[in-house]
């Protein structure tokens, strides 16, 4: 059975304004007509532009918000009917929002969560010795909250949305404020509980390199509408995004002429060609090879990131 299922989920907002002495209401749909569903075990992206609707899919999800119209359940239940039987079997990351008490050695929070979530007191010190070490806590334990880097504090924060066990978490920006080897290590930590665990995954975030190393599936949400679900490599496909083929010549030439290629860029003895990806490589160097000084060549996939910006130039809305 899936554990997160919403279908034609919509949530509107009335916002206000003030022309003169004419105040004027009118509504926003922070999401509109969405449905999906996910299933255990699953790490899936949930990536958008600002105000795509994101944060307010989440919020409806963990039950802070009541959507306007569809249904939603989470774990078998309605979130917004049963808060306090789902919370604990979620976890959440809100991003630069810390469910840590600032004043608290990092310790202490960690103790405090154990009571309210009544967690075994063997099991819950077994989950803080294994995250601790993973996720290089060891020094922070005793250093009040409000002392922490966002990079630490978003550690910290991981640790005790996962320490009761959750069967689903949230994680909003996970890797904010960490330095490249951090990031790393908390993907692999992150992969590791999803394979250990079984824990599905929720992750937003606007670091797609988070997007390629966790997850097997990509929902993309735009004006909260849904514009894409389904694999990465089903999302480079589906936009024709364009490959790169980077030729570094014997000498500095002109734009050279290849059939089924566009020379974008000539720097010095290095040219860059596009090429869309339906289309081998193998002819293009085959004519390079027999018409140029050729030293060495590669291909470059599109990437990630100009393949979302397609996709949300797509789906905008032409005023």
């Amino acid at each position: 059975m899936s554990v997160i299922e919403l279908e034609n989920v919509s949530r509107a907002f009335t916002v206000s304004s003030r022309t003169g002495l004419r105040r004027t209401r009118r509504e926003v749909r922070a999401v509109d007509g969405l449905s999906f569903t996910v299933e255990p075990g699953e790490v899936v992206g949930y990536i958008g532009p600002n105000g795509a609707g994101k944060s307010t899919t989440i919020k409806m999800l963990t039950g802070i918000l009541v959507p306007t119209g569809g249904t939603i359940r989470v774990a078998g239940v309605d979130p917004s009917r049963n808060r306090m039987k789902l919370a604990k079997r979620i976890g959440v990351v809100f991003g630069q929002r810390t469910t840590l008490w600032w004043d608290l050695p990092l310790k202490d929070s960690f103790a405090v969560l154990q009571k309210m979530y009544g967690v075994p007191r063997a099991r819950h010190a077994e989950n803080l010795a294994t995250f601790v070490e993973l996720l290089n806590l060891g020094d922070l334990l005793d250093v009040p909250v409000r002392q922490l880097s966002l990079g630490q504090r978003m550690r910290g924060d991981i640790a005790a949305a996962l320490l009761h066990d959750p069967e689903i978490v949230y994680l909003d920006e996970p890797t904010i404020g960490l330095d490249i080897i951090s990031k790393a290590r908390l993907r692999e930590f992150l992969a590791e509980v999803n394979k250990e665990r079984g824990t599905t995954i929720i992750l937003t975030t606007h670091d797609l390199d988070d997007i390629e190393a966790l997850c097997s599936r990509v929902m993309v949400i735009d004006h909260g509408r849904q514009v894409y679900d389904g694999t990465l490599a089903g999302l480079r496909a589906s936009q024709s995004a364009p490959r790169t083929l980077v030729v570094d010549l014997a000498s500095s030439l002109p734009a050279i002429t290849v059939d089924g290629a566009t020379v974008t860029k000539v720097d010095g003895p290095r040219q860059h060609l596009t090429f869309p990806t339906s289309t081998s490589a193998a002819p293009l160097v085959a004519q390079i090879a027999a018409n140029y000084p050729l030293v060495d060549l590669s291909v470059a996939e599109p990437t990630i990131e100009s393949i979302i910006a397609r996709l949300y130039t797509a789906a905008t809305p032409t005023p």
